[in-house]
């Protein structure tokens, strides 16, 4: 019997994180951000967390494009942002972090299929937010080592799914940009991906 693969360290968070990060143009700052949540085990708890920034630049956005955390547990949407999405490349020293209003949601749902178009649909209120991953590639698993992940201290085993067209919308309007090219764990995707299975690990 082959030996088990074994991830030495303290499993601190396992669920989902697909995330989207559009641009209006390739070699331009990102101009709408959102990274979704759904842990089933954490430090504090499960629960659900939706990152959205639609003034990622911007410390003090204007009204009709505010940064927000959509979250069903405060605390543990405060751990991810600030333990995890604050060192994400896409992320790490964005102004709109420190100031972003976080904001009780009333029920997230997922619709379609990972294998050709996927959506998760956040509602909080009189907001509605959906993020739509389409024209899906072929699914990879790989486990990133501490020194190559996000936070400099985890292992990260996780399975991702490009895609090539991605969109945000709140209550109908989309927002504006579109995904990059990316190349992660030898494949070439996009800023926009589902990542699945994703468990953080810390040596």
């Amino acid at each position: 019997m082959a030996d088990p693969i074994l991830f030495a360290g303290t499993v601190e968070w396992s669920g989902e994180n697909p995330g989207i990060s559009l641009k209006e143009k390739p070699d331009g700052p990102f101009t709408t951000q959102a990274s979704f949540f759904r842990v089933v085990l954490s430090p504090h708890g499960r629960g659900h967390a939706l990152v959205l920034l639609q003034s990622p630049q911007n410390a003090s956005p204007p009204a009709d494009r505010p940064n927000i955390c959509f979250h069903d547990n405060e605390k543990l949407a405060r751990y991810l942002v600030g333990e995890f999405i604050a060192n994400f490349g896409a992320y790490k020293g964005l102004p709109s972090l420190g100031s972003m209003v976080y904001r009780k949601l009333d029920s997230v749902a997922s619709e379609g299929d990972p294998a050709n178009t996927y959506s998760e649909i956040v509602k909080a209120g009189d907001t509605t937010v959906r993020m739509t991953w389409s024209g899906l590639g072929k699914p990879f698993c790989f486990a990133l080592p501490p020194d190559k992940s996000a936070t400099g201290r985890h292992y990260m085993p996780s399975l991702f799914i490009g895609c090539k067209e991605a969109a945000i919308t709140v209550n109908g309007k989309v927002l504006p940009g579109k995904p990059a090219p990316r190349e992660v764990a030898g494949n070439k995707i996009s800023t926009a991906m589902l990542a699945f299975s994703e468990t953080w690990i810390r040596t």
